[in-house]
């Protein structure tokens, strides 16, 4: 006969009954605790301190990055102005596949310049210069009255923006 273990409660949670436990520290976890893993669920605090070992960025990565992210927006910037005195359905295509592959090019020089090194923070920062490295020619443009120049500038940072985080981060749209 099998005899009834005493139940035992969440480690954060002392009021909530639980079977699961972190695969990592073995403390008790409810469902609200657990962060779902590819090797099973850990608590939030086992989670975070794997995190910090991928965080690799030095202090002068994000100088560099801010610095390279806002010259290279400016000259994609000055790039959509060219596109803009376009017209019709070529100058769509244009500014949405070339938006796409300024991005990548962005992108990769600077995974190149802070040496793949890797935070959260440091992305921010990168996508704080990519938009200030616009505002110069959007400003120029609003100040003329350019309104194709406007939307194309906004087309290039929709497109561009997400691209480039999605680079640097290393995240995938897709499950493999």
């Amino acid at each position: 006969m099998i005899e009834p273990t005493s139940p035992i409660y969440c480690a954060n949670h002392p009021d909530v009954e639980t079977s699961l436990r972190c695969n990592r520290c073995n403390k008790p976890i409810c469902p609200k605790c657990a962060v779902r893993t590819p090797t099973g669920y850990r608590c939030k605090e086992c989670v975070r301190s794997q995190q910090k070992i991928f965080e690799t960025a030095r202090w002068y990565d994000y100088l560099i990055g801010f610095l390279v992210g806002g010259f290279l927006s400016t000259l994609a910037s000055l790039l959509v102005i060219l596109v803009s005195g376009m017209t019709g359905f070529f100058a769509w295509i244009l500014i949405a596949g070339g938006a796409s592959s300024v991005a990548v090019g962005i992108s990769e020089v600077l995974r190149f310049v802070t040496r793949k090194h890797r935070s959260k923070p440091l992305f921010i920062t990168i996508l704080v210069s990519i938009f200030l490295g616009a505002l110069p020619v959007v400003l120029f443009e609003l100040r003329i009255l350019d309104i194709w120049g406007l939307i194309f500038q906004g087309v290039y940072l929709f497109i561009a923006v997400p691209i480039i985080y999605y680079r640097l981060s290393g995240l995938h749209l897709t499950q493999k």
